[in-house]
């Protein structure tokens, strides 16, 4: 096993010095040019931040191909990248900036926004030749390092960054490797911002099996015939979208014109609940491709369950997360921190393993709260991570994520699952997709659909009248086109809760 994920880089490089690593609508890159500029980047950093300081750098830039050879320079020089979202506002950008209080900020302008302290153009740090400082840095890194910070939302409006090892990006890229045999031949389609953990797998299953990063364009995703088009043009065969990307393209027909079809091998997805209903659609036009449906907070390192789809689903049926990536234990637990072992009974979902993190960036009391003792065993100190995630075994023995702790309402003296109404509503025809959220003053449940213009709220209520019971039926039902989504391509929760 490697010490740092530089290892990756250097094994590319070494075999496949002019391949072509990284391309975007800008440029490209290729891996003996990706190590070259890794290396003179370090070289400015050790003499600007400090060798093995292990002091945050953010990286406030585009998704670009200079991006990657920014968190490859300071991974380098043994310091820790941050993404910043630089379609955040300031004021969010300022919060994060008073936990993270960054040693550089590296952008791809000068002086990027009014903010003081120190500033770097990526152009000057390329600037020189690579020196004795960078080689000596990189030789000093070992797996327990810090290599990253994102940053979550927290529930008390302080952004929580998300500290993760070397140990936990190589653990967790070997494992992709061995389950989806990625290999030089992959060509990755990546749809997730840099800032968001599932442009993980993307990035170091790149510099691990010297495959191929296609950046797309993000206004790709607005169209989905000329997404597929984008995607067949750069030969991409392999995909790990987030749900709302898939099922953008499965509510278009654009799938059903077989010429415009990219040659899709694999096609992964994580970070929300796949609905089974645009799954299908995805199915029948790759009937022999992969899919793969994986599960993980940010800080498990991106995943730590996985289903690989091998059985038929109804559009109204729930899809697993499947079973504990290698190298990982999940433990179900009740509300009394006993293990679930058997079907049907639902527990928070559990986490030990080598992609932990280590906590939350100069945060010791929410990291507390998450990281806890392994309440199963006293013996010796073993960390589990709590995700607030609802779960149950199903018949086969598979976890079915049931939904978040803090979806789970209590109405009209019942347990209700909300993510339950979002796949009962989410099958219907004419619905492309659903979100539900709890009005706690009124004491109602809303439910959020955007549908074709087949259906109306009416025949919403109707048809969820004969799949769910009576008390899990919503109070209002509010139709649009689209639903919100975040910067990471999620539903967007919280701008539905302000619209109730």
């Amino acid at each position: 096993m490697p010490n740092s994920v530089i290892e990756y880089l250097a094994a590319s490089a070494a075999a496949h010095p002019d391949k072509i690593a990284v391309q975007d609508e800008f440029g490209q890159i290729s891996f003996g040019g990706l190590l070259e500029a890794a290396r003179r980047i370090a070289a400015r950093l050790c003499a600007a931040v400090g060798a093995n300081a292990k002091k945050p750098v953010a990286v406030y830039m585009e998704k670009r191909w200079e991006a990657l050879a920014a968190f490859l320079g300071i991974a380098y020089s043994g310091n820790i990248y941050s993404p910043m979202d630089i379609h955040s506002p300031d004021e969010r950008l300022e919060r994060i900036f008073s936990v993270l209080e960054p040693a550089l900020i590296l952008s791809l302008k000068e002086k990027p926004f009014g903010r003081p302290g120190p500033q770097a153009f990526f152009q000057d740090l390329l600037a020189g030749p690579p020196g004795e400082a960078a080689e000596k840095a990189r030789g000093a890194i070992i797996d327990t390092d810090p290599l990253y910070i994102l940053f979550t939302s927290g529930s008390t409006g302080l952004p929580k960054g998300v500290v993760i090892s070397h140990r936990g990006v190589i653990d967790y890229t070997e494992w992709l490797r061995e389950t989806f045999a990625f290999d030089a031949e992959t060509v990755f389609g990546e749809q997730a911002p840099f800032h968001f953990d599932n442009s993980i797998l993307d990035i170091y299953s790149t510099l691990k099996n010297a495959a191929a990063l296609v950046i797309v364009p993000e206004r790709k995703f607005l169209f989905a015939g000329e997404l597929l088009e984008y995607l067949a043009a750069k030969g991409v065969n392999t995909i790990f979208w987030v749900p709302s990307a898939l099922v953008g393209v499965a509510n278009a027909p654009a799938l059903q014109n077989a010429a415009r079809r990219p040659p899709l091998r694999r096609i992964l997805f994580c970070g929300e609940v796949m609905p089974n209903k645009q799954l299908n659609v995805w199915r029948a036009a790759y009937p022999e491709a992969l899919f793969a449906n994986l599960y993980g907070p940010t800080e498990i390192t991106d995943a730590c369950s996985y289903y690989i789809v091998n059985r038929a689903f109804g559009d109204d049926e729930a899809l697993p997360i499947g079973r504990a990536c290698r190298n990982t234990e999940i433990l179900v637990l009740d509300e009394g921190d006993g293990l679930i072992s058997g079907p049907g009974e639902i527990g928070e979902l559990c986490v030990r393993g080598a992609g932990l993190s280590p906590g939350y960036y100069k945060d010791r009391e929410r990291t507390a709260l998450a990281f806890v003792q392994n309440p199963l065993q006293n013996a010796y100190e073993e960390k589990i991570y709590r995700t607030g995630d609802l779960v149950r075994y199903n018949a086969y023995g598979e976890l079915d994520y049931v939904g978040r702790k803090d979806f789970q309402i209590k109405h009209q003296g019942h347990r209700i699952e909300l993510g339950e109404i979002e796949t009962a509503a989410g099958a219907l025809a004419g619905v492309r997709q659903s979100c539900a959220v709890y009005d706690a003053r009124q004491k109602m449940i809303v439910l959020f659909c955007a549908t074709d213009g087949s259906i109306s709220e009416k025949g919403i209520f109707q048809n969820l009248g004969l799949r769910l019971p009576r008390y899990m039926l919503p109070a209002r039902i509010r139709l649009s086109a689209a639903l919100p989504l975040n910067q990471n391509g999620k539903i967007d929760r919280l701008i539905l809760q302000k619209e109730i």
